[in-house]
């Protein structure tokens, strides 16, 4: 978020089509509110290190957007003669700003509203991926490898690992840790999905033969899993938890396998969920993906001030061994009230895992391998006593 943030700076500065460079503080409640930053007027210092800070220096919001509200959104920044608007973010962000453009257009009020994608759970159409999610991929799959040389030094007693990750709607970020292994039979073992309705039975069946394989697993879960009816495996129902829009707050269904594998299978199971530290690590950005974030902020810049209204910024994938990407832009019209699922291609035909095309399709994105771990060579000392 910051690493587009600092590309869109950079290149509103340099535009000679741009004068005042406003920030809005939390998304369009900031504008709503009229809470704006000056960020021409930011010390250089900051911005060159604000590329690697994590989180959100503007911060970020969730709500639903009124007809009302757009009215409001424009007599402010008609005050204030605003005429290129960015907005980073999911499909809803895009939303807001291609209801944004047309109402301008319907005012007659010259605005250009371009959208600069971000989302970790990278279910935005129209684009290769998203920026965040080859970070937060990355973050995971280091965690799960470290997971799993855990689960494998202490399997004869904590026997199973339940690893919960974010993913309302689909399994992109959970789909991502299985560039933890680097050998075969190596966590996570067994990947579950939000795209397949969650059956007790195919688990249970799951657990039970890779535990005899292997002596232990460890089993990655989407927050986001269903059982066939729609129905999520956990979700709060208190209404507290529900977020603007009005759906319930996820979390709780790496317990939820925990208990099932407990009861039905007699196996001690634990549960790790990172929750929304996941999402934050600078540490572990890829680098891959901080240089395509600050590329889309300044995509989005040029798009405006060459006067684009009412489209996305998009990443495609070049053709050719070596990966590269370029920026395109996409109608809008295309983008809104539509997610981008993980295709059937990318998940394997039990459910339970993902496909080599998967693989092959997010390595490039890390930005370079994971820290490798060594194994004690299986050299052992000849026995000296006979057991009884």
């Amino acid at each position: 978020m910051n690493a587009t943030l600092v590309g869109i700076v950079e290149a509103a500065v340099e535009s000679a089509s741009v004068g005042e460079i406003f920030g809005m503080r939390h998304g369009v409640q900031g504008l709503l509110k009229e809470d704006l930053l000056d960020l021409r007027r930011q010390p250089p210092t900051i911005l060159s290190r604000l590329r690697d800070t994590p989180s959100a220096a503007l911060g970020s919001s969730r709500m639903k957007v009124t007809d009302e509200d757009l009215a409001r959104m424009l007599e402010i920044l008609r005050a204030h003669d605003v005429r290129h608007f960015l907005y980073i973010g999911g499909e809803g962000s895009a939303t807001v700003v291609h209801r944004l453009s047309r109402a301008a257009r319907d005012a007659r009020y010259e605005l250009r509203a371009v959208a600069v994608p971000k989302t970790i759970d990278n279910d935005v159409v129209e684009t290769d991926h998203c920026p965040g999610y080859p970070s937060v991929a990355r973050w995971l799959a280091l965690a799960v490898r470290e997971a799993g040389l855990d689960t494998e030094a202490i399997g004869v007693v904590d026997t199973v690992k339940v690893i919960e990750t974010m993913g309302r709607d689909t399994g992109w970020i959970a789909a991502g840790t299985a560039l933890a292994r680097e050998r075969e039979g190596e966590a996570p073992h067994l990947i579950y999905l939000p795209e397949r309705a969650f059956d007790q039975d195919r688990l249970l069946a799951d657990i039970s033969r890779v535990h005899r394989e292997r002596g232990h697993v460890v089993v990655v879960v989407s927050e986001g899993l269903k059982d066939s009816r729609g129905v999520y495996l956990a979700a709060s129902e208190r209404a507290v938890d529900r977020d603007p829009v009005g759906r319930p707050q996820l979390g709780g269904t790496a317990q939820a396998v925990c208990d099932i594998i407990a009861s039905q299978l007699g196996l001690k199971a634990r549960f790790d969920k990172p929750g929304t530290i996941q999402r934050v690590s600078a540490m572990m950005a890829s680098p891959v993906d901080r240089d395509e974030a600050y590329r889309a902020g300044v995509a989005g810049v040029k798009a405006a001030v060459d006067g684009q209204t009412d489209v996305m910024v998009s990443i495609t994938r070049q053709a050719g061994r070596e990966y590269r990407s370029t920026m395109t832009l996409v109608s809008l019209s295309q983008v809104v009230g539509r997610v981008r699922a993980v295709p059937p291609e990318y998940i394997g035909d039990a459910g339970n895992d993902v496909t080599p095309a998967f693989a092959g399709y997010l390595a490039p994105l890390l930005g370079g391998p994971l820290p490798a771990y060594p194994r004690l060579a299986d050299v052992r000392v000849p026995r000296k006593l006979t057991t009884g």
